[in-house]
């Protein structure tokens, strides 16, 4: 059976199953107070399928209050075909396929993926590198080429990162990546994001960038590769890796997303690093990344509004 044809992906009644078996593997616990014991499942026709009562706090729940699918009025199992066909799409799915998958509107399909990259995005991660570890630090641009925007919209006539948006990103040889929206490009702002998420005991490994002269003497060992003058690799010193994840990006954002705004471009920094931090490479196949996403849906309801308003 291909993971298309799971149950949980088509029928309601299997898809809430699924849930609460991910949910509460070892049974049902309230939302609301908390309570692990006294929870009863109501059942019969006068009560809806998956409903449970609190006897604590007498409050009535199902498997997803207090998670990004509460209150929506999208049939559950359209929700965990979206989650596995984003958590299993390399480069990524656009709204607009999203929509004609699974029947429902564009508007929907657009909202349905913004909150699913929320539950990709981790929770209190802990730094990448350590002692022995090597990290690859690069960053690059998104955006559209000026020349192809309208003549007023231009804010400059060459090459550059003008009118673009940066992204920084962290890639630890063999392990996980951490990518941030940063406003510039300059020590004081990478070197903000460097000492929170690298540990200082690691092996930095950059390119040749001036910006990274002062922050390489804040970790235990720093090389670069000059690929000024066509220096890619030395030994073990490189950023190949760091440019193949920027590599799968770039492709997903320019084939499959097209278009980003500043706004929202945190939350699809989220995704392509989900997928990346849950590869095959680390013996997780698409089955196992859409069960680990489930359990970044807690706390993570987001609203349409919210969505809109939520700056970067």
């Amino acid at each position: 059976m291909s993971d298309l044809q799971n149950p949980a992906f088509n029928n309601e009644n299997a898809a809430r199953e699924f849930l609460e078996n991910e949910r509460w593997p070892d049974g049902a616990f309230c939302p609301h107070c908390g309570s692990v014991e006294n929870i009863k499942k109501l059942e019969g026709k006068s009560h809806r399928a998956g409903l449970h009562q609190c006897n604590e706090c007498r409050q009535h729940f199902t498997v997803t209050v207090g998670t990004l699918f509460e209150g929506s009025h999208v049939p559950l199992h359209k929700w965990l075909l979206a989650m596995h066909l984003l958590s299993s799409s390399k480069k990524g799915m656009s709204s607009h396929q999203l929509h004609r998958m699974l029947g429902v509107t564009y508007k929907t399909a657009w909202f349905m993926s913004h909150r699913i990259r929320e539950a990709m995005a981790p929770s209190n991660p802990s730094p990448l590198g350590g002692e022995g570890k090597t990290v690859e630090a690069d960053e690059t641009y998104v955006g559209g080429k000026e020349k192809n925007k309208h003549a007023k919209d231009r804010l400059h006539q060459g090459r550059g990162a003008v009118g673009k948006q940066a992204v920084f990103s962290l890639v630890e040889r063999g392990g996980k990546v951490r990518s941030t929206h940063v406003k510039s490009v300059n020590s004081a702002t990478l070197g903000s994001v460097m000492r929170q998420q690298l540990d200082s005991a690691t092996h930095l490994m950059t390119d040749e960038a001036r910006t990274y002269i002062p922050l390489g003497k804040e970790y235990a060992a720093h090389e670069t590769v000059n690929h000024g003058i066509g220096e890619y690799v030395r030994g073990g010193a490189h950023t190949n890796t760091i440019e193949g994840y920027f590599s799968i990006f770039k492709r997903g954002m320019g084939g499959v997303y097209q278009h980003c705004s500043e706004q929202h471009l945190k939350r699809y920094l989220a995704e392509f690093d989900f997928r990346y931090n849950n590869r095959e490479g680390l013996g997780i196949n698409d089955a196992d990344r859409t069960t680990m996403m489930i359990k970044g849906i807690e706390g993570k309801r987001l609203t349409y509004r919210r969505i809109n308003s939520q700056a970067a």
